[in-house]
């Protein structure tokens, strides 16, 4: 989904809210606290998306227990920012990212951090179909010109990650202590829906 088809599917808080509704609730709401299934939408006040639980009498939304908790951003930018994470072919830094969403750079990079910690989560389905995968060194550009500063493997003090990503779909990356084909393997077999791997 490209990032203008995100803008016209999702133009305000409510769409957005309605399109987590049906995700996460898709035959019946319920309580995120209690699990009770007794609840009911919330009809005073101007809040959009408002529940209440008549069995721990809380009040919650869609939100609530999810990376979008608490915050003040309006969901489009949210929907927007995992948009750009994910088409992004090399990392998206927080200045570029408040940049686009005419945000400032704390508010980008708290975004971030969040998007990049669901995107690790061991909680999402296995990715499948068609899937690429690669490793890469993560670390800032040496200050000085040194014939002694490795590059790729040969590097030191650069942290190594493993990625895959599933065409048209979902990331799945990493952080591991070397790229070694055991590696490598053992991330894909976490993550990828492989035919003939046992787990």
């Amino acid at each position: 989904m490209n990032l203008i088809t995100i803008f016209n599917q999702f133009p305000d808080q409510q769409s957005c809210i309605a399109h987590l509704e049906a995700i996460r609730w898709p035959e019946k709401s319920f309580c995120p606290l209690c699990g009770s299934d007794h609840v009911a939408r919330k009809v005073e006040g101007q809040k959009v998306g408002r529940w209440n639980c008549h069995n721990c009498t809380s009040s919650f939304n869609v939100l609530s227990g999810t990376i979008f908790q608490g915050t003040k951003i309006p969901l489009q930018k949210w929907f927007l920012a995992i948009g750009l994470m994910v088409q992004a072919k090399k990392s998206l830094s927080s200045p570029q990212l408040a940049r686009h969403l005419e945000l400032n750079q704390k508010s980008a990079w708290f975004m971030q951090q969040r998007i990049r910690a669901a995107m690790a989560s061991d909680e999402g389905a296995l990715l499948r179909g068609i899937i690429e995968a690669d490793e890469t060194y993560v670390c800032g550009k040496p200050r000085y010109k040194d014939k002694n500063n490795k590059r790729g493997r040969g590097a030191s003090g650069k942290t190594s990650v493993v990625g895959a990503v599933q065409r048209e779909g979902e990331v799945r990356a990493e952080v591991t202590d070397d790229t070694k084909g055991r590696t490598v393997l053992g991330f894909i077999e976490q993550s990828v829906e492989v035919e003939g791997i046992r787990r």
